[in-house]
């Protein structure tokens, strides 16, 4: 067994069996047609459930052929045009050669007798992103693996800032103070921040969600009432969530504005833009984060808006010291005297300990292609949500929400005829399920005032208004195909 093991002896075998499942994927993405195959689940599973994993196969081709029937053939595939659903981008191919390079090596970013460059390339990384941003030469963060990772350690950092005295508060034990913090979001904000409360240890009460306007963007006036009651209550502002980005809409908070308002209730500010970052290497689009600069802390998903493989993400802060929230010394691991040995450890400022490299698909990317060349890609699918955003406006089959920011499209299949409003979610459900059966187009959905809407996520430059026109022309006729098959139930 020692033959699988990757080293000097083995690099032969590492060069075929990779540039095999290469070329296998390869041969997928050039033959792919459709972004999906539509098997069911009930069809699909019991196929993977057959598999004996106690009798391997002892040959590389032969997995091979097995993942081919398992796996490639019927995987989602996000570089698809009318893969239109979830905020999923197809990659870049400098960011796929720096994950082959750093699965091989392997490379754990935590301490840097494990890394060495690997550590000093992702803080690079990090110090370049805080000057994207407009952070000061006191800023840092850390990778993370995710979004919702990033905002967790934010929401950390806040509530360790918030301690009793501030602001007057003064609190008799640790629930008593965790009881009278208080988060305020958006109501169209990501549900992780609901999430990080709870584990956090905050009360249910504890995120307070902001209305928006018809435009989807948090309403500064209403912040503004809510931050003043919780004072009045007696109740501790431990943090703001802005959003650069909302997942449903792609609005973006008027960071100006709620930048003034945490100041001045020395309030924690936290700038989720998981999806808005790549704005940050916009050339036309830059002005849409005016304000950022002047966040506590920000999440920037690169595999969002950078075009980077899963996964590839950052939580940075404005000022380095409150990273220490997150610090602890292990004696085998990262002992105190490192730091005055001034040895650079980055799980001084993770939650995580071992982790992956990913901080080197980021760079490969910026070393080939230069942040200009993925911001004209970000910059691309937003022209085209603004193209699909007139299509639909002008469609009378179709009711769009709001106008789009970045690359969001929420909307629905309105019928012609009179039907009741449970008829019309019902059709675009149908819409939304059949097309994805037929593996013809992937659609993502949601909800508005209680609604059923449908929801194009463009991420895809390669996707074109014909593709829209045609998802749109495919959307209407499976609704119709549904409400025309209601009534003939109906008579």
């Amino acid at each position: 067994m020692r033959s699988h093991l990757l080293n000097d002896l083995t690099a032969e075998h590492y060069r075929r069996s990779v540039t095999e499942a290469v070329e296998r994927v390869a041969a997928r993405l050039a033959a792919t047609d459709r972004p999906f195959t539509g098997v069911p689940v009930d069809a699909l599973a019991p196929r993977i459930q057959a598999i004996d994993l106690d009798r391997p196969l002892h040959d590389t081709t032969a997995a091979l052929d097995e993942l081919e029937e398992l796996y490639l053939r019927d995987a989602v595939y996000f570089h698809h045009p009318r893969y239109l659903a979830h905020l999923n981008c197809p990659v870049v191919i400098p960011a796929v050669l720096g994950e082959a390079v750093l699965s091989a090596v392997n490379s754990s970013l935590d301490t840097w007798d494990q890394s060495a460059g690997g550590t000093l390339i992702e803080r690079r990384l990090i110090d370049w992103t805080a000057g994207r941003i407009g952070f000061g030469p006191a800023a840092d963060g850390v990778f993370t693996s995710g979004g919702s990772q990033s905002n967790l350690q934010a929401l950390l950092l806040a509530r360790e800032e918030a301690k009793p005295g501030r602001a007057g508060q003064v609190a008799s034990d640790t629930s008593d103070t965790l009881a009278k913090l208080r988060i305020f979001a958006s109501e169209a904000g990501h549900f992780s921040v609901q999430k990080s409360a709870k584990l956090l240890g905050l009360s249910g009460e504890a995120v307070v969600p902001v209305t928006v306007g018809a435009d989807k963007r948090m309403q500064a006036v209403t912040l503004a009432r809510e931050l003043e009651r919780c004072v009045a209550d007696g109740l501790t502002p431990m943090a703001v969530v802005a959003t650069a980005g909302t997942t449903d809409f792609g609005s973006i908070d008027p960071l100006p504005e709620i930048a003034e308002l945490c100041a001045r209730y020395d309030t924690w500010l936290h700038v989720d833009a998981a999806y808005g970052c790549g704005l940050l290497v916009s050339s036309a689009r830059r002005l849409l984060l005016d304000g950022i600069e002047r966040a506590d802390s920000v999440t920037v998903d690169y595999h969002k808006s950078f075009f980077q493989p899963v996964s590839s993400s950052a939580v940075l802060v404005r000022d380095a010291s409150t990273l220490r929230h997150a610090t602890y010394h292990a004696d085998y691991l990262n002992p105190r005297r490192m730091v005055t040995e001034r040895i650079p450890n980055q799980v001084d400022k993770s939650l995580q300990t071992t982790r992956r490299f990913d901080a080197l698909k980021l760079w490969m990317t910026l070393r080939v292609m230069g942040a200009d060349g993925v911001g004209a890609l970000f910059d691309e699918v937003c022209d085209l949500a603004r193209e699909a955003w007139r299509l639909l406006a002008a469609d009378p089959r179709f009711d769009v929400v709001v106008e789009p920011q970045l690359s969001t499209l929420v909307f629905r299949y309105i019928p012609a005829a009179v039907t009741d409003p449970a008829g019309i979610d019902r059709a675009n459900l149908y819409a939304r399920t059949s097309l994805f059966a037929s593996g013809d187009a992937v659609v993502a959905g949601t909800k508005v005032a209680g609604r059923h809407y449908l929801k194009f996520t463009l991420l895809n430059p390669e996707t074109t208004t014909d593709d829209i026109t045609a998802v749109l022309d495919l959307i209407a006729g499976h609704a119709e195909q549904y409400l025309g098959a209601s009534l003939d139930r109906a008579s």
